[in-house]
C-alpha cells in the first residue's frame, strides 16, 4: 500500500503518541494538532484509530521481505556471513522501528482489541518464519547448521534478546554507559548485535 506525504506525516505522530501515550491514552484530536492536520483529514484518510494502527504496520513493515531475500540469496557470502548480515538487518531495523514494536507488542497481546485488525503483522510473522526456515534447511543440507535446531525459536531468540535489553534501559545503562541516544545506538548496533551474532551461529552449529 502506497502512502502519500499527509498520510505519512500523520503515521509518524501516531508512532509518536501510540508509544509514548498508548493506543487508549492517544485522541484523534491529539493526533490531528500534533501532525497540524484538521482533524476531518485525519477521519477522511484513515477513519478510526484502529485503522491507524493498521497502516502504521503496514508501512513500517512493507519492505522487510525484499530486504531479507537479498540478504538470503547474496551467494557471495557463505552461511554464517549470511547469518551475520541477517541479525545485522534485523537489530538495525528494530531499532529504527522500535516504537511501532512497542506499540504492536502491547496491543496484540491484549484480549480487548478485536476490532484492530493484526493481518498484516501475522503474516508478516508467518512470512519471515518461512524464509527462516528455508534458509537454515538450506545451510543444513550444505553441511553447515547441524541438524538437531529449533527452528522456530530461532527468531524469537534474536527477538527477545533485543528487547529485554531495550525494555530494561535503566539497568543496562548503568552496566554499560549508555548515557544518551548516540551512546545507546551504538552499543545496539556493535555489542548488543554481536552477542546475539555469536549466540545464534552457536546454536546452528552445535551438534549435541
Amino acid at each position: 500500500m502506497e502512502f502519500n506525504e499527509k498520510q505519512i506525516r500523520i503515521l509518524t505522530v501516531v508512532e509518536k503518541l501510540f508509544s509514548e501515550l498508548g493506543f487508549d491514552g492517544t485522541s484523534l484530536r491529539q493526533i490531528a494538532k500534533e501532525a497540524d492536520i484538521n482533524i476531518a483529514m485525519v477521519s477522511y484518510y484513515f477513519g478510526s484509530k484502529e485503522k491507524m494502527l493498521e497502516s502504521l504496520i503496514q508501512y513500517r513493515m512493507g519492505d522487510f521481505r525484499l530486504q531479507m531475500d537479498a540478504v538470503m540469496k547474496n551467494d557471495e557470502l557463505d552461511y554464517l556471513q549470511r547469518i551475520d548480515k541477517i541479525i545485522e538487518m534485523l537489530i538495525k531495523r528494530m531499532y529504527k522501528n522500535r516504537r511501532i514494536y512497542k506499540i504492536v507488542h502491547f496491543e496484540y497481546s491484549s484480549k480487548s482489541r478485536s476490532k484492530i485488525d493484526f493481518k498484516c503483522y501475522v503474516d508478516q510473522k508467518k512470512e519471515t518464519y518461512a524464509l527462516i526456515k528455508n534458509f537454515i534447511e538450506n545451510g543444513q543440507e550444505a553441511g553447515v547448521y547441524s541438524k538437531n535446531i529449533n527452528i522456530g525459536l530461532v527468531i524469537p531468540t534474536i527477538l527477545g534478546t533485543f528487547f529485554h535489553f531495550l525494555y530494561n534501559q535503566q539497568f543496562f545503562a548503568e552496566l554499560y554507559t549508555i548515557d544518551d541516544e548516540d551512546s545507546l545506538k551504538k552499543f545496539t548496533t556493535t555489542t548488543l548485535t554481536q552477542h546475539i551474532q555469536q549466540t545464534i551461529k552457536a546454536l546452528l552449529t552445535n551438534e549435541k
